[in-house]
């Protein structure tokens, strides 16, 4: 198969993720008004006949006082990455990145390696040997993964390390998922565990009213979001950043960023943020109050978004991020077991691969990165 590749412009790279069934979040053109601080372009590989048969969006952030850039393409390419002829989608990628002054080019394939289901993970929990998630034998393994991760390391891209947390990249190798497809929401609700499905019946006999906010109500989920971020200790972005993110993506297309609210006695107690590509729904930030916890906020928003994600016809609800780590003392360790009640599948990406174009300011970045 003879592949050009080009730039392409928002309009055709936009047609081409709505002809899919889904694509991330991070691999939408509107995506990089999202990331305002980074220059960025959109990609197009094209067969033989002139079809689009690819697309990458690319984020490109300069190095102080050096016009040379780190290439970062989130969640992408979007490309056939089992194709077996996987060098001739990469190679015209790594010389046009060149060409645009790139010294270093950072991936995330979008290929689940390993799954597994909430039995697997609940006994991995519950054997005091087993520490981390990949120490468990998984309920499904794709062998393609492999080869596809074989093909990287021949090329010469690099695995980035992620110190067995699953945060270590920039987007999450590890993440936990909920599948809709073909299955009734009674066989949803029953697959959740008995102390999720006890929450949820909690929080409406204590009244916890979950509605969906607009724009105007992103202060209120600003506020949330900066209580949640002292209390778990991290660095909260700033109110403009959400509303550049609804703004942006819903001009793109209406509906992609909802914002929900679970309302107590007239007070937003519990806010969360969802996107929608496709099929394929995810829950992106989350936040809380400090008070209030005893009516279970989170459990009947998370039920809410469900059902509005199924009542779309999405074939996934997506929970983001998890750590692998099954140690209970693990900082971490909380977000998997509050995920696992859902009932779903813990899933591993490939995870992101980086190739020095300039080995010596890639390891100069490599440098700096680890100091931060």
């Amino acid at each position: 198969m003879s592949l050009t590749l080009r730039t392409i412009s928002r309009e055709q790279h936009l047609a081409y993720i709505r002809s899919l069934p889904s694509a991330s979040h991070c691999q939408v053109p509107a995506w990089a008004d999202v990331k305002s601080e980074w220059r960025s372009e959109n990609l197009g590989w094209f067969d033989a006949s002139g079809q689009l048969v690819g697309t990458g969006l690319v984020l490109y952030r300069q190095l102080p006082k050096l016009k040379r850039y780190l290439a970062y393409l989130p969640e992408g390419p979007v490309i056939n990455w089992y194709a077996p002829n996987l060098d001739d989608w990469l190679q015209p990628m790594l010389s046009h990145l060149k060409k645009q002054g790139a010294f270093s080019v950072k991936m995330g394939p979008p290929v689940i390696i390993r799954r597994w289901d909430a039995g697997a993970v609940k006994a991995g929990i519950a054997d005091p040997d087993v520490k981390r998630l990949r120490d468990v034998e998984a309920t499904f393994i794709e062998p393609r993964a492999f080869e596809v991760a074989e093909r990287l390391r021949r090329m010469g891209w690099q695995q980035g390390e992620d110190g067995g947390a699953g945060f270590g990249d920039v987007q999450p190798r590890y993440v936990y998922q909920v599948p809709l497809q073909n299955r009734s929401l009674d066989d949803i609700l029953k697959n959740f565990n008995q102390l999720w499905r006890r929450n949820i019946k909690k929080a409406e006999k204590a009244g916890v009213q979950v509605v969906q906010g607009g724009y105007d109500d992103l202060p209120v989920w600003q506020r949330l979001y900066e209580i949640t971020a002292e209390r778990d200790h991290f660095r909260p972005r700033p109110l403009s950043y959400f509303q550049r993110m609804w703004t942006k993506l819903n001009d793109e297309e209406p509906g992609r960023m909802r914002l929900y609210l679970a309302v107590h006695e007239g007070e937003a107690v519990a806010a969360a943020t969802m996107l929608t590509v496709g099929d394929h729904v995810w829950y992106s930030y989350g936040a809380s109050a400090n008070h209030k916890r005893e009516v279970r906020p989170s459990n009947a928003m998370q039920w809410r978004m469900l059902r509005d994600a199924y009542a779309m016809g999405a074939s996934v609800y997506d929970l983001r991020g998890i750590s692998d780590s099954l140690d209970e003392k693990d900082h971490l360790f909380g977000l998997i077991q509050f995920k696992v009640g859902t009932g779903g599948q813990a899933a591993e990406y490939l995870g992101e691969w980086d190739f020095p174009l300039n080995k010596l300011l890639h390891k100069a970045l490599d440098i700096y990165m680890s100091r931060r």
